[in-house]
């Protein structure tokens, strides 16, 4: 079968401006919270999209590991092309998509840094081999085969027998968005979408998207 002949109809359910909370962080923990009850397989997966000071995006998938009323969070490897693109260019842009549910959301805004003690308390809940791997890998660096991963890996375990310490470039970030997106798949491709843009006085501006 041709892909363009490959769709699928979304019926399971609408969504009207009533069922919204006027706080997106609030709709967001919902949505994301009924995505976790549902056992979908990633419910935290994101696409993180990043752009250089030379305006070329990039785009990978993440995990999410915190939200709160600040915005999104998550960690990795200051040195690495996110890192770096970020620290050219603080703008980002971050996609969720839970086809089981028919649901997308999508949030832009600034990125920043969190502090060390907020870094350091999530790297410590980790396992040790998330923590070792966190040393061992130079993101997004060529390497010339696994065998250097799998020796620096080996030089991390002697050096770091016990407590692994928080490695200096590595950390979390947090999205405090701008706008937040919420999008519910509909019959014959007329979906529901809702934005909500923050305004200047820190209120939440809603409107409803065509799709």
């Amino acid at each position: 079968m041709p892909i363009a002949d490959l769709r699928r109809s979304y019926t399971l359910a609408g969504l009207r401006r009533a069922d919204l909370n006027p706080d997106p962080i609030a709709q967001f923990s919902k949505w994301l919270q009924q995505a976790i009850d549902a056992q979908l397989l990633e419910p935290t997966a994101m696409t993180l999209a990043t752009a250089g000071k030379a305006g070329r995006p990039s785009a990978r998938i993440v995990l999410l590991k915190g939200v709160d009323e600040r915005g999104l969070i998550f960690y990795t490897n200051y040195e690495s092309r996110k890192g770096r693109e970020l620290a050219e260019n603080s703008n980002a842009a971050l996609a969720f998509y839970w086809p089981e549910l028919e649901r997308q959301v999508r949030a832009s805004g600034a990125v920043r840094k969190l502090s060390r003690e907020e870094s350091d308390k999530y790297f410590q809940s980790r396992p040790r081999g998330h923590q070792l791997s966190a040393w061992v890998s130079t993101q997004s660096d060529v390497i010339a085969n696994r065998g250097v991963l799998e020796e620096r890996l080996e030089q991390f375990e002697k050096r770091y027998p016990d407590t692994v310490p928080l490695p200096p470039f590595w950390g979390g970030y947090i999205l405090s968005p701008a706008e937040i997106e919420f999008w519910q798949g509909r019959p014959n491709r007329l979906h529901d979408r809702f934005r909500y843009s923050r305004q200047r006085d820190d209120r939440w501006l809603i409107e409803r998207l065509a799709p």
